[in-house]
C-alpha cells in the first residue's frame, strides 16, 4: 500500500529535507520514525527539498509499505517519537502508482520579513533592518517573474535539472501581522530559487541592482547577474496542490 503524509516542520535545527551522511535532516527523522511504528524499513519521497533552516507548513511525501494500520492512531505514535520541530498531521492511502513528487500541480512558498528585533520571530522570519520597502514596487517587480520562463539565473549553480522552465502564477507582497509576507506560486522550482528572487527584489530596494534589469538578468542565465540569496528562516514550503483523486479524503 502506498500513503501520502502531510508534514509540517520548522527547519532551524536541521540539515534540510533530503537525506544526508553525516548530518541531521527532516527525511531521516521521519523514516527512522516510520520504521520503528511500522517495523520495516521504511523510506519516503517528499513534494520537493527544502535547505537548511527553510520551514514547511505543508509537505507532502509518500511511502509503500505492507502494514495495515489505523490512521490516527499512526498519527499519535509517529508524533510521539518525532522530534518536537516535526510534526505529521494526516495521512491517507493513494493508488500505487500516486507520487508526491512528480504528480504535484503547483507548489507556493511564502517568504517572511520583519523590519523590526523581534526575538519571538527568531529563526521563523527574516530580520532586514535597515531596507526601505515600499509594497507598489515590490509588486511592480513581481509581476516580471510572472508566466513561464527560464530561471537559470536564480537557480542554485550546477543545479541537476534537464531545464530551467518554471510557470509562475502568484508573486505577490503583502503586509500581515505587521510582517512583510511575499507569497509564489509555480508548477515547480529549482533549487534556492525562491531566496534568489526575494534576495534581488532586496537589492533593488536598496538600489544595489537597477530596478528595471529583471528581463536581462533573466536572459543572462547567468546565477552572478542576480541578487544575493535571502536568508533561509524566512522562507516556508506553504502549500501543495495535486490532482483532486489524490485528495479525496479531504
Amino acid at each position: 500500500m502506498r500513503y501520502f503524509l502531510d508534514i509540517s516542520y520548522k527547519g532551524t535545527n536541521f540539515h534540510g529535507w533530503q537525506k544526508q551522511l553525516n548530518a541531521i535532516t527532516i527525511q531521516e527523522e521521519i523514516e527512522k520514525s516510520i520504521s520503528i511504528i511500522l517495523q520495516e524499513k521504511i523510506s519516503i519521497m517528499g513534494s520537493g527539498r527544502t535547505d537548511t533552516g527553510v520551514h514547511a507548513l505543508h509537505q507532502i511525501a509518500h511511502f509503500d509499505t505492507v502494514n495495515n494500520f489505523e490512521n490516527k492512531h499512526f498519527i499519535f505514535k509517529v508524533n510521539s517519537i518525532l522530534p518536537k520541530d516535526i510534526s505529521v498531521n494526516d495521512v491517507w492511502d493513494v493508488p500505487n502508482n500516486a507520487n508526491a513528487r512528480f504528480d504535484a500541480l503547483s507548489r507556493t512558498y511564502i517568504y517572511k520579513i520583519n523590519s523590526y528585533k523581534n526575538p519571538f520571530l527568531q529563526g521563523l522570519s527574516s530580520f532586514y533592518s535597515k531596507e526601505n520597502f515600499d509594497i507598489v514596487l515590490l509588486n511592480n517587480l513581481s509581476t516580471e517573474f510572472m508566466g513561464e520562463k527560464d530561471f537559470e539565473s536564480f537557480a542554485k549553480v550546477k543545479s541537476e535539472v534537464n531545464n530551467f522552465m518554471c510557470n509562475i502564477t502568484k508573486a505577490e507582497w503583502s503586509y500581515k501581522d505587521d510582517l512583510l509576507v511575499f507569497e509564489i506560486t509555480s508548477n515547480r522550482f529549482l533549487r534556492g530559487m525562491v531566496r534568489a528572487i526575494v534576495g534581488t527584489i532586496i537589492d533593488i530596494c536598496n538600489k544595489k541592482i537597477n530596478a528595471n534589469s529583471i528581463p536581462q538578468i533573466l536572459a543572462s542565465k547567468d546565477r552572478k547577474k542576480a541578487g544575493q540569496s535571502a536568508k533561509p528562516d524566512g522562507l516556508y514550503l506553504a502549500k501543495i496542490e495535486y490532482p483532486k483523486e489524490l485528495l479525496k479524503q479531504f
